[in-house]
């Protein structure tokens, strides 16, 4: 996991503190570092499996934020980057639901096939590493939600960033990985399944990205 360590750190240092991107790389690097702790000292049942996911998932995303077109997916937040009428925290969480709702169930389908298992084999591993995400979430809306004084402008964006679950985008991810695997062997049904949930993803980050008036 080192290597995507160096990549996020390094995207980290080069991009402007309130860039949008680096908002979100600033919460996946503190994730994918708690990761690999946990891994190094021995809480997942299977390591191999968990290093290999994990580093499938990132590799998504710094391949999409470095591409000269990404996924539909991740195109809302690198569109709304740097407009000055979105707050951190939708930064924050368009880029955790392009993330979970497209690369991860694509993560799983392509670990699978490196080290030849079924999805369910991952399972544990896929669970561990949304728990770490969920026990993670609450304090990155902590962090990156607006003061009280700005509760009254704030107040439609409470209720429209409340209205995302990642817990519900981390089950509708595993049931996406299941069913790719199942058309592993129907590759124009795999790719018109993977257009659609990628299209329909971006679709919800363009929401969460709606600049405040």
């Amino acid at each position: 996991m080192e290597a995507v360590l160096a990549r996020m750190r390094a995207l980290d240092e080069r991009l402007p503190e309130r860039d949008g991107v680096a908002v979100f790389n600033r919460v996946y690097l503190t994730v994918t570092e708690t990761l690999h702790a946990r891994i190094s000292h021995g809480e997942f049942p299977a390591p191999r499996r968990a290093q290999a996911l994990s580093v499938r998932f990132a590799e998504r995303y710094l391949t999409a934020v470095e591409a000269d077109r990404a996924p539909a997916c991740w195109r809302p937040l690198l569109q709304y980057r740097r407009h000055p009428g979105v707050r951190p925290l939708q930064h924050a969480l368009a880029g955790i639901n392009a993330h979970i709702g497209h690369d991860l169930a694509l993560a799983v389908v392509a670990t699978c096939r490196a080290l030849d298992c079924e999805p369910r084999a991952l399972e544990a591993d896929f669970d561990r590493v949304g728990d770490t995400l969920i026990a993670l979430e609450e304090h990155i809306r902590e962090d990156l939600m607006p003061g009280p004084d700005l509760l009254e402008v704030a107040d439609p964006l409470t209720h429209l960033l409340g209205s995302w679950s990642l817990e519900r985008a981390r089950g509708a991810a595993w049931s996406a990985a299941r069913l790719l695997w199942t058309l592993r062997r129907s590759p124009e049904l795999a790719e018109e399944f993977t257009d659609s949930l990628d299209a329909g993803v971006g679709l919800v980050g363009r929401c969460l990205l709606t600049p405040r008036s």
